[in-house]
């Protein structure tokens, strides 16, 4: 092979890097693109502050660089930090591409991957956040702040991904982003071969049935979040405490931790004073779904929430709200109810027609893994990004 054929053969292939404020984030939901990324040539670098994920990414030939990044500071010059830490990170890599993921990372890693000479970047929006849900003065103040930061930083990036149509109209209307460089990708994908639920092990499901003291004849309620209000805990919890009586079959069941970095945050006390099973945290999240009968997230406001399409994927009918990023995965009627935001009793209305109608819970499950299987695929969502990539190659 020539020289000249030797340095066009190494333009197809970069080295991009992954930031996020959480090596979770990047972890969970971002894997396989990395992946196959990785198979097609390039070299991939996860830019994230160290967590209980950080060293498992070597494993599938991601190379992992920490950075540190105080996710509740406002504090003007801790956040100009955060830049520096960025910059330090990315400057000495050389990258042909550096994708962020989230509010600060998208806004600072543009600052940082701009100052770093790096020749692409890519922005993803996976959600809004809280200020974007709240209604205070504060949030308010932080909205508009936001905005102005997203609306220069949006200048020096190639291109933005949104997961659902709300929040890119959202941006375009605010003129956040031009229309040229906004792509909508539904969400990070699900490993629908992973989430079947004519794959799960009857004797694991026996035994996490037991372990929860769940008999045959009950029904199971599930709803798996961080504990965090604007994901509907409350709503969930009130609307449990006004079926309970009526339905002493039905068991209501809550997985996810409190997350003391973000000013939302649910409390323990709260979280373990009802009636609905408090479970934490849990690794054997396809277990748990597998093992519900309906499946609930009053959120207020999402990108694409995973674990909708988890369950989904599971042949679990839902019961969700009618807000931005939740209505991407459920279509009201065919694969779960769609009720309204902030409404307990909207909610309870939901849950309890799947409670009385063992039929309508089937059809609807059918009709989400059919959903799950023609739109969120992570094979499926995997090619979008590929095709991504390939136009700045």
């Amino acid at each position: 092979m020539g020289y000249v054929q030797f340095r066009e053969l190494e333009k197809e292939f970069m080295t991009i890097a992954f930031l996020s404020h959480l090596d979770l984030n990047l972890y969970l939901f971002r894997l396989p693109i990395m992946i196959e990324l990785i198979k097609r040539g390039h070299i991939v670098y996860a830019i994230c502050p160290r967590g209980e994920k950080f060293d498992l990414f070597v494993q599938h030939g991601v190379l992992a660089l920490d950075y540190k990044i105080q996710r509740k500071s406002l504090n003007p010059l801790k956040e100009l930090q955060t830049i520096r830490n960025i910059y330090r990170v990315v400057k000495p890599l050389e990258l042909d591409v550096l994708h962020n993921f989230t509010v600060k990372p998208n806004i600072y890693g543009s600052i940082a991957g701009h100052l770093a000479r790096v020749s692409k970047v890519i922005n993803s929006v996976t959600g809004m956040g809280s200020f974007f849900i709240q209604e205070t003065t504060k949030a308010k103040t932080v909205r508009r702040v936001i905005e102005t930061l997203y609306r220069e930083a949006n200048k020096k990036v190639s291109f933005v991904i949104f997961q659902n149509s709300d929040d890119m109209q959202y941006f375009l209307d605010k003129e956040l982003v031009k229309k040229n460089q906004a792509v909508l990708i539904k969400s990070s994908g699900i490993d629908s071969e992973k989430f079947d639920i004519q794959k799960q092990n009857l004797q694991i499901q026996k035994a996490l049935k037991k372990e929860l003291k769940i008999d045959e004849n009950s029904i199971v309620v599930l709803m798996v979040a961080r504990a965090i209000w604007d994901k509907g805990v409350r709503e969930y919890y009130e609307a449990a405490k006004e079926l309970e009586s009526k339905y002493p079959h039905v068991i209501f069941l809550y997985v996810g931790d409190t997350d003391d970095g973000n000013h939302s945050c649910a409390n323990r006390d709260f979280l373990s004073s009802s009636n609905v099973g408090w479970l934490g945290h849990r690794d054997d999240i396809v277990d748990v779904t597998a093992l519900s009968d309906i499946y609930v997230l009053p959120s207020y406001r999402e990108g694409v929430p995973r674990t909708l399409l988890e369950a989904a994927s599971m042949r679990k009918p839902i019961v969700t709200t009618d807000a931005i990023g939740c209505r991407e995965v459920v279509e009201d009627g065919l694969n779960g109810f769609l009720v309204k935001v902030k409404d307990s009793k909207d909610l309870a209305c939901g849950i309890e027609k799947l409670i009385n109608d063992s039929s309508l819970r089937e059809s609807m499950g059918i009709n989400g893994r059919i959903k799950v299987l023609k739109e969120f695929d992570v094979k499926i969502v995997v090619s979008k990004y590929m095709e991504v990539y390939e136009k700045i190659i």
